[in-house]
């Protein structure tokens, strides 16, 4: 009898979970889903700008490095005049 018992809330248990699940699958559906779709181009637009922005950080601490180097370079070539 205490066996019945315990399946039985096992049942009532796996029940209730699957009704969850299912109120959750929808809310993802109906709710989230469609708010995805309405800002999603909106989210890549502002991730396209910011790696934008950090190539060009990039790009500019590559070209400052260069001048660095070359201005080094003559310095360089000033020392091995006699």
């Amino acid at each position: 009898m205490a066996n019945e018992r315990w399946e039985q809330q096992v049942r009532d248990a796996v029940a209730r979970a699957e009704e969850e699940l299912h109120r959750a699958v929808t809310y993802i559906n109906n709710q989230v889903v469609p708010e995805v779709r309405r800002n999603g181009s909106e989210a890549l637009r502002f991730a396209a700008s910011e790696l934008q922005k950090l190539a060009q950080l990039m790009d500019d601490h590559r070209a400052a490095g260069q001048g660095q180097a070359s201005a080094g370079e003559s310095k360089d070539k000033d020392k091995t005049k006699p």
